[in-house]
């Protein structure tokens, strides 16, 4: 069914069904009006949105790239990201890598194929530079920072000061030994979280110990495999974690071992999942605004979209989540 069939059995002209279709409608009589929606409706006519794309040079469509919906920091940033997204008349198409930068790029390819009007991303925990410099689609990057001068736009929280505080606040519980289990050190955001946690360490006048830091991926495997190699052979009473799927299976691990937290070992998570608040014992965390990052996400890449100006960059707050994991 096309619009011209439409016309002839509703007996009007193309360009009538056309403005009824895009609400430009107000010189059309609501007979007439009412007589073309239930034609539409009768014969289930579905516009050609790539037709319509091309003519219009926009699909009115975001791309999301995820590197794990499971994890539930990311699931609660595409929630933020469709909410506003919805809000400003933009639907969106959610794409997984699997921490995967094979993948990564394939969406990458595939979104801009599908002529969508910007890109919304965090990249995988390995993601190289240089995977960017062909991609011309708008983009900003949320969470996981790349060095990519100010073509991409970025909305990230500080994570050395907040690191520093959860260390801190390990130190200022009485710990002296704490362990530091992350991502690896190629990805900036964990980088950061280590700067932050070797910066408490110094400023209180303790060593850096490196047999204490473990550093595999952001993953409730990583915790467990990071806390049974450290407490295999070294004894500690604080472990600061690169996020809240980590300090999860590090708590496991430390149960399994008969000790307890926060008696023996006290832990501090950084995410504030939503499940954190509902481990056993509920977990000390830094709160980041995962929700708000997904709707200002939105925010600057609609404005660079629209060649509106824009600051490249938004920077927000952490803080510290105290619950009785310390």
């Amino acid at each position: 069914m096309t619009i011209k069939q439409i016309a002839e059995l509703a007996n009007v002209s193309s360009a009538t069904v056309s403005k009824v279709m895009n609400g430009k409608d107000k010189n059309i009589s609501e007979a007439t009006r009412q007589r073309v929606l239930k034609i539409i409706e009768e014969e289930g006519y579905i516009p050609n949105g790539i037709a319509k794309s091309l003519k219009v040079k926009s699909t009115k469509t975001i791309g999301i790239i995820l590197p794990d919906v499971m994890n539930l920091f990311f699931s609660e940033l595409a929630r933020g990201v469709e909410d506003m997204a919805e809000a400003k008349g933009y639907s969106i198409i959610i794409c997984n890598t699997d921490n995967n930068e094979k993948k990564e790029q394939k969406y990458l390819q595939i979104l801009q194929e599908k002529m969508v009007d910007g890109i919304i991303m965090t990249a995988t925990e390995s993601s190289a530079n240089n995977i960017f410099c062909k991609f011309k689609t708008p983009m900003v990057l949320v969470d996981r920072d790349i060095d990519f001068g100010n073509k991409l736009g970025l909305i990230e929280v500080d994570n050395v000061e907040p690191a520093y505080e959860a260390t801190k606040h390990l130190i200022d519980k009485g710990c002296k030994r704490i362990a530091f289990i992350s991502s690896v050190k190629v990805n900036k955001t964990s980088v950061n979280r280590y700067i932050g946690y070797e910066k408490a360490l110094l400023e209180a006048g303790q060593t850096i110990d490196e047999n204490l830091v473990f550093l595999d991926s952001f993953s409730i495997e990583s915790g467990c495999l990071g806390a049974q190699k450290i407490l295999k052979d070294h004894k500690v009473d604080g472990i600061f974690c690169g996020n809240d799927l980590i300090a999860i299976g590090a708590l496991k691990e430390i149960k399994e071992r008969g000790l307890r937290v926060p008696e023996d070992i006290k832990i501090v998570g950084f995410d504030d999942i939503s499940i954190s608040r509902y481990v056993d014992p509920p977990l000390t965390t830094i709160k980041q605004p995962i929700y708000e990052m997904g709707n200002e996400a939105v925010n600057m890449l609609v404005d660079i979209i629209e060649a509106r100006e824009v600051d490249m960059k938004r920077t927000l707050k952490a803080c510290l989540v105290e619950r009785q994991s310390t």
